[in-house]
């Protein structure tokens, strides 16, 4: 495989090899205009639908691509692979459709939804594995196998042959539009599509605006690019599962690098506010990484210009329904909406009654209401959870919990009480 920057011009019949590879086996997805953010920002937004995708992600593209290069000797000693979920979903497709044998492995903070959409498309060709809290150590335990067991591993982003495999959806988005976008807005976790379809709209419509992707608690490609290399990120939030990848890859580092692409982060809540759009306004089921660049433009992170022409990939559609209270939660914490408060009631009564009608306006619910601490009997803590009417009552909430005679402490988010009481 020949890296877009090495020989633009063997780097493009490689990603045409891949889309005869993948002719018949994975779908040419949609473009969609979406009418809700064409109003929103003025432009003319389209969605590539990689959720509509085989194992309804893009990940079959690569996956498919690597394997079916394997020559017989390599085929029959088995294949494995680290996923989230989605790869491992591409991998098991392709294990099945090719009838070679493999092993997925996945951390235990994988749904349960594409754990058993993994097992169901692989069916007995392919082994599930679940190890470790985090892709990274799903990671490790594949390199291991790989290395005493004989079978290729196929890196969910790492990898050319994956990469190449990843850019046929940006043959797909020119040839679907009647001219070059003009902003192409792309999902970052490992940096496996960008790094492919990034480079390939590079090279044949370099017009084109790139705009990469990263969710606020998992910015591995930022951090990569303010270090000169790629580095291991000290904490990060695993909520978008799908891109939630602690260091970038050494391959697809320098290529996202080099594709000139813009790359920006998402605050994980503004990423569950548009999953609920998605759903409530266009009946679209996403994952978090399948939102994520389009909550780059329903957030403003993103700006264009009206008129313009836009594509989001919509990446994934893998997303557990078991997930939703936390979506929810997350949405209503980022726009301002849900607060919470520790109060202190006096062991008296009328005090709740107090609290109702001195603090709490007449637009706000009280949502949440548990006794923390009951072993007083002067005085009971309660952890409160207020949902406001609007986001701008909160000064207002404030001010008349400064007035109230009760003891109220606001839970603030991402302070130590947050994380341990909510």
């Amino acid at each position: 495989m020949s890296a877009p920057t090495d020989s633009p011009d063997a780097f493009t019949a490689d990603v045409r090899e891949a889309v005869r590879l993948l002719e018949g086996v994975a779908e040419r997805t949609p473009l969609q205009r979406n009418a809700r953010l064409s109003g929103l920002t003025g432009a003319d937004v389209w969605l590539k639908r990689e959720d509509l995708q085989v194992g309804r992600s893009y990940k079959i593209r690569g996956a498919y691509t690597v394997i079916s290069r394997l020559p017989p000797a390599d085929r029959a000693a088995g294949v494995v692979c680290a996923s989230a979920g989605n790869h491992g979903q591409g991998l098991a497709y392709a294990c099945r459709a090719l009838q070679v044998r493999g092993r997925v492995f996945v951390p235990g903070t994988t749904p349960r939804q594409k754990r058993e959409r993994i097992a169901a498309l692989g069916g007995d060709m392919v082994e599930l594995v679940i190890t470790g809290d985090s892709y990274d150590e799903a990671a490790a335990a594949a390199a291991v196998f790989s290395a005493t067991s004989g079978a290729t591993l196929v890196p969910a982003f790492d990898s050319l042959s994956t990469v190449t495999g990843q850019a046929t959806v940006a043959v797909e988005i020119l040839e679907q539009l009647p001219s070059p976008p003009d902003v192409v807005v792309l999902p970052v976790g490992g940096g496996g599509l960008m790094a492919g379809a990034g480079n390939y709209l590079r090279l044949h419509s370099p017009a084109t605006r790139l705009v990469g992707v990263e969710p606020a608690g998992a910015a591995n490609m930022a951090a990569a690019l303010a270090a000169g290399e790629p580095v291991d990120l000290p904490e990060m939030d695993t909520f978008v599962d799908g891109a939630a990848v602690r260091r970038a890859g050494a391959v697809t580092f320098p290529l996202v690098r080099d594709s000139g692409a813009e790359l920006l982060a998402v605050p994980e809540g503004q990423i569950c506010t548009e999953m609920l759009e998605l759903y409530q306004a266009d009946g679209v089921i996403a994952e978090p990484a399948g939102a994520l660049a389009l909550a780059a433009l329903s957030g403003g992170i993103v700006t264009v210009e009206p008129g313009q022409t836009v594509v989001c990939v919509l990446s994934g559609g893998n997303n557990d329904v078991s997930r939703y209270a936390e979506v929810i939660e997350r949405s209503l914490v980022h726009r301002g909406l849900k607060h919470y408060f520790l109060v202190e009631f006096p062991q008296e009564p009328g005090a709740l009654r107090r609290f109702l009608d001195e603090v709490l306006g007449p637009d706000d619910d009280i949502v949440l209401f548990e006794y923390v601490k009951r072993d007083n009997r002067e005085t009971g803590a309660a952890l409160t959870g207020i949902e406001l009417g609007h986001a701008d009552g909160l000064p207002g909430l404030l001010a008349r919990i400064e007035a109230s005679p009760l003891r109220i402490s606001h839970v603030e988010p991402g302070s130590t009480a947050y994380r341990f009481l909510v």
